[in-house]
């Protein structure tokens, strides 16, 4: 039998062996040929852009009066997503009122976006306002809160606690405005309102 007879008859087959083969060969060319492979300069954890510490920052909204201020005896900037983890914050979100005192607050950790808009406290969240008017003293505690401090809003899926004089709420996943005092209790809620003094 001839070999271009068989060939013939069988056309598909050898082709696809025959390309196989060149993949194969132009592959073993390349890694022969070519450069080795980059070793990475530095093997280990991200690094931080910088690191701070007893650090203080403010945080101005688009009409220029402050939206939050916050400290931490421990600050890093990453290098990869710019953004800033925090150990213990303490922080204050104005209330842009007249008459009406900022809200103080501390946590474990914190973590800031890039841009300022999200702030994440992490770990037992403590808030406080003291009294104005004829609105006593204000705490609430949680855990794990995200904040847009810009717009004045907070939010979390644990449990919280607010005290306020007398009355006391509690509940399972809270959402906050802190712009018009709106407290939203999302489950499991309970509360305790004294009578009004006349």
């Amino acid at each position: 039998m001839n070999l271009r007879l068989w060939l013939r008859d069988r056309r598909l087959p050898a082709a696809t062996v025959a390309v196989a083969v060149a993949a194969g060969l132009g592959q073993l060319l390349l890694w022969w040929l070519g450069p080795a492979p980059k070793t990475p300069d530095f093997v280990g954890p991200p690094r931080s852009g910088y690191t701070l510490t007893d650090a203080r920052m403010t945080e101005y909204n688009a009409e220029g009066l402050p939206s939050f201020h916050l400290q931490s005896p421990h600050l890093e900037r990453r290098e990869g997503d710019e953004s800033l983890y925090l150990n213990a914050p303490t922080f204050q979100l104005p209330a842009n009122q007249a008459g009406v005192p900022d809200w103080l607050g501390q946590s474990l950790y914190g973590w800031v976006n890039k841009d300022g808009t999200q702030l994440k406290l992490q770990g037992p969240v403590e808030m406080n306002r003291a009294a104005f008017d004829d609105t006593p003293a204000t705490r609430i505690q949680t855990a794990d809160v995200t904040a847009w401090p810009k717009q004045n809003r907070l939010e979390t899926a644990a449990p919280a606690q607010m005290v306020q004089g007398g009355t006391r709420i509690s509940g399972i996943g809270m959402r906050a405005d802190l712009n018009d005092k709106h407290l939203e209790l999302l489950d499991d809620v309970h509360a305790t309102f004294p009578p009004r003094q006349r």
